[in-house]
């Protein structure tokens, strides 16, 4: 079983950075994808970017791209999300993904989910 944790939520004011973390156990992670996705309030969850953990390609969300940055720590078992360039638009609470077998923007192909980390950017 794959237990997912997310850290590194925070408050930050417009054009502000946070690197999210997204620790996984019980399971070394391998030959698949990870992904994040947000949801802010009143929204449905969107994806955001996504990783394939053995040739460390990627793929972002068009509202991301060149702002935020994906990345997976073979060593620490542990994916990240660098959000440059923060904008209020970003608020949401931020989830973490494992299991898709391509890199994919739809939240269905993942078999395994964390619990959440909220970000919030005030203007």
């Amino acid at each position: 079983q794959v237990q997912l944790v997310e850290s590194g939520g925070g408050s930050v004011q417009a054009g502000g950075s946070l690197r999210l973390a997204c620790a996984a156990s019980g399971y070394t992670l391998r030959d698949r994808v990870m992904g994040w996705f947000r949801q802010a309030p009143g929204k449905a969850r969107e994806f955001v970017a996504a990783i394939d953990w053995i040739s460390s390609n990627t793929y972002y969300a068009d509202s991301v791209k060149g702002r935020f940055t994906i990345s997976r720590d073979n060593a620490k078992n542990t994916g990240f999300l660098q959000m440059n360039s923060l904008k209020p638009d970003d608020t949401a609470v931020y989830y973490c993904a494992w299991g898709a077998r391509i890199l994919s923007s739809s939240g269905t192909q993942y078999d395994y989910w964390g619990q959440g980390t909220h970000v919030s950017v005030s203007s």
